[in-house]
C-alpha cells in the first residue's frame, strides 16, 4: 500500500476529523434551512395583498393630510398663526402622492438566486476554510506531538518526501470535501430560489460566474489548509498554527490598521489582509482617501485606489508559497529526534 493511500485513510479516520466534519455539514445545512424559511414566495396573491396594504396606506395619508389643512384653515380663520405648525400654505404642497408609497416595502423578503448567491459561496468559503485550517494544522501537528511522524520517518527516511505525501493527503480530502458540499451548497439554494424565492435571469452567464466564484473559494480553502499544515510543521504542534493565525489576525486587523491610521498613510487599508481576501472575492475592493477632501471648501471626489483580485493572487500565493518553502526547507535540516 502506498503512503499516499495510507495517509488518506488515516486522516479519514481521525475522530477530529470526522467531528469537524460533521459539524462543518450540520453548521451549513442549518444556516441553508434557517435562510428557506425566510424567503417567501411572491405569489400574485401575495402581491395583491401588498398592493391592498400599499393602497390603505396612501388613502389613510391623504385623510390625515385633509384633516391636517383643514385644522390649519380654521385655526388662521380665528387669527392664530399657523405656518410654523401646518407650514406655508397649510402645507398644501404636501400632499401625498400614490408614488410614495411602493407595494415593494410592503412585500416580504424573497431570495433571488441570480443576485445573491454570490454572498453564500462566500460564506460557504468562509466556514470551510475554518474546517480546512483546523483539519490541516491538527493532522500534521498531532504526528509531530504524538511521536508519529518520528516513527515514519524511520519507516520512511525520506523526510520531503513523507511531508509532501501528508500535505497532498490533505490538500485531496479538502478538495474532495469543498467539491461535494459546494454542489450540495448551490443545488440547496437553487430549490430555496425555486420553491422559496426567484431564480428569473438565471443564464449560462450567471452560471459561469458562479462556477468562477466557487473556483476562488476552492482555491481559498486549498491556500488555508496548505499553510496551516506548515505552519503545524514548522511548530511541531498545532497549537503553532492556531497561535500564528492569531497572531496574524491582530497584527494585521488591530495593529497594522491602528498604525497606518495614526501615521496618516494613505490607503492604508492597502497593508490589511483582509482587503486582500474581499479583492479576492469581489474581484476587486475599492479603497476612499477620505483625507484627499477638504469638506470645508465644497464638494470634493476623494481618492481611489482598487485593489484587484490579481493583487489578492500575487499577496496570497507569495505569502503561502514562502510558509510552505520553510516549512520543506526546515524538515530537512532540523533534528527529528
Amino acid at each position: 500500500m502506498s503512503l499516499y493511500v495510507t495517509e488518506l485513510r488515516r486522516l479519514a479516520k481521525r475522530r477530529l476529523t470526522r467531528l469537524l466534519l460533521v459539524l462543518l455539514v450540520l453548521g451549513l445545512a442549518g444556516v441553508a434551512t434557517a435562510f428557506a424559511f425566510s424567503s417567501h414566495k411572491l405569489s400574485p396573491a401575495v402581491v395583491a395583498e401588498a398592493q391592498a396594504k400599499s393602497d390603505a396606506d396612501y388613502q389613510r395619508a391623504v385623510k390625515d393630510w385633509e384633516r391636517s389643512v383643514a385644522e390649519c384653515d380654521a385655526a388662521a380663520g380665528r387669527g392664530e398663526k399657523t405656518e410654523e405648525r401646518y407650514g406655508p400654505d397649510c402645507g398644501r404642497q404636501w400632499q401625498p402622492q400614490p408614488e410614495m408609497f411602493d407595494p415593494k416595502w410592503n412585500l416580504p423578503y424573497q431570495f433571488d438566486f441570480r443576485g445573491e448567491f454570490g454572498i453564500f459561496i462566500a460564506v460557504f468559503a468562509g466556514a470551510v476554510a475554518l474546517f480546512a485550517f483546523l483539519v490541516g494544522a491538527s493532522f500534521v501537528g498531532a504526528e509531530w506531538s504524538t511521536g508519529g511522524m518520528m516513527n515514519l520517518l524511520l519507516w520512511r527516511p525520506k523526510r520531503l518526501a513523507v511531508l509532501g505525501t501528508k500535505l497532498a493527503a490533505v490538500l485531496t480530502a479538502l478538495l474532495g470535501v469543498s467539491v461535494v458540499l459546494g454542489a450540495l451548497w448551490t443545488l440547496a439554494f437553487w430549490l430555496i430560489g425555486t420553491y422559496r424565492g426567484s431564480t428569473a435571469k438565471v443564464t449560462s452567464g450567471v452560471w459561469q460566474s458562479t462556477a468562477i466564484s466557487g473556483v476562488r473559494a476552492l482555491a481559498l480553502v486549498l491556500v488555508v489548509g496548505a499553510v496551516a499544515f506548515a505552519l503545524a510543521s514548522l511548530g511541531r504542534h498545532t497549537a503553532m498554527a492556531l497561535g500564528a493565525a492569531v497572531g496574524v489576525g491582530v497584527i494585521s486587523e488591530i495593529g497594522i490598521r491602528l498604525a497606518v491610521t495614526m501615521a496618516g498613510v494613505r490607503f492604508g487599508e492597502r497593508y490589511v489582509l483582509s482587503t486582500y481576501a474581499l479583492a479576492w472575492f469581489e474581484k476587486q475592493w475599492k479603497l476612499i482617501d477620505y483625507r484627499s477632501c477638504d469638506f470645508v471648501q465644497g464638494q470634493c471626489n476623494p481618492k481611489e485606489m482598487l485593489v484587484t483580485w490579481q493583487d489578492s493572487a500575487l499577496v496570497l500565493g507569495l505569502g503561502s508559497a514562502l510558509v510552505l518553502v520553510v516549512a520543506f526547507w526546515t524538515m530537512r535540516r532540523r533534528d527529528i529526534s
